[in-house]
């Protein structure tokens, strides 16, 4: 039995300050998220991300940077190139 996908599943993101003490969101696929000045307004953004659903905040211990590069997909207009395809400098 394979289990239907909700438009209204929850996501997850990660919660977390960065070396300069801003508060950094991001969720799971690296497509949404931002620095905030504290922690309340980074909570905020991630309900109102949600508001249909309970999202699963993950609250980082350690240092979270803020990633946009880590997914090709959240950048408009980037494309990745496969390291086969580069020509050598």
């Amino acid at each position: 039995m394979t289990q239907a996908t909700s438009p209204l599943r929850s996501h997850q993101f990660l919660v977390g300050q960065d070396r300069q003490g801003n508060w950094v969101v991001q969720d799971q696929n690296a497509l949404r998220g931002g620095l905030f000045v504290s922690r309340d307004a980074a909570l905020r953004f991630v309900r109102s991300e949600n508001e249909r659903s309970s999202p699963a905040i993950i609250i980082v211990s350690g240092v979270l940077e803020l990633d946009p590069w880590n997914n090709p997909a959240a950048v408009p207009g980037r494309q990745v190139i496969p390291d086969s395809h580069r020509r050598a400098a």
